[in-house]
Order: C-alpha cells, then sequence, then structure tokens
C-alpha cells in the first residue's frame, strides 16, 4: 500500500489498517519448516588466515 502522498500521520495510519483489514489472510506456515531461532545455522569459515 503506498501512503506517501498522504502527509497527516494518523490518517496514513488509518489507511493502513484499513489496508491490513482488508488484505486475505496470510497462508499457513508448511509442515517442518522452522522458523527463527529453530532454523539451520550456516556454518561459518575460520577468520585471519586466507585461504589462497
Amino acid at each position: 500500500m503506498n501512503t506517501k502522498t498522504t502527509t497527516d500521520r494518523t490518517e496514513r495510519k488509518k489507511a493502513k489498517r484499513i489496508a491490513r483489514k482488508a488484505a486475505p489472510p496470510k497462508a499457513k506456515r508448511a509442515e517442518g519448516v522452522d522458523r527463527g531461532s529453530q532454523k539451520k545455522k550456516i556454518r561459518t569459515v575460520a577468520k585471519g588466515q586466507r585461504k589462497r
């Protein structure tokens, strides 16, 4: 939703709330998909030593 033209803060918030209410509900997260801290972490390469 584009609210760049609306200068008044309260008007902009009102418009955003209306848009959020009118938006279709988001789909549920698929089964087995972790979020945030439950995700697998990427192993970091040791720092300080050059590869070549």
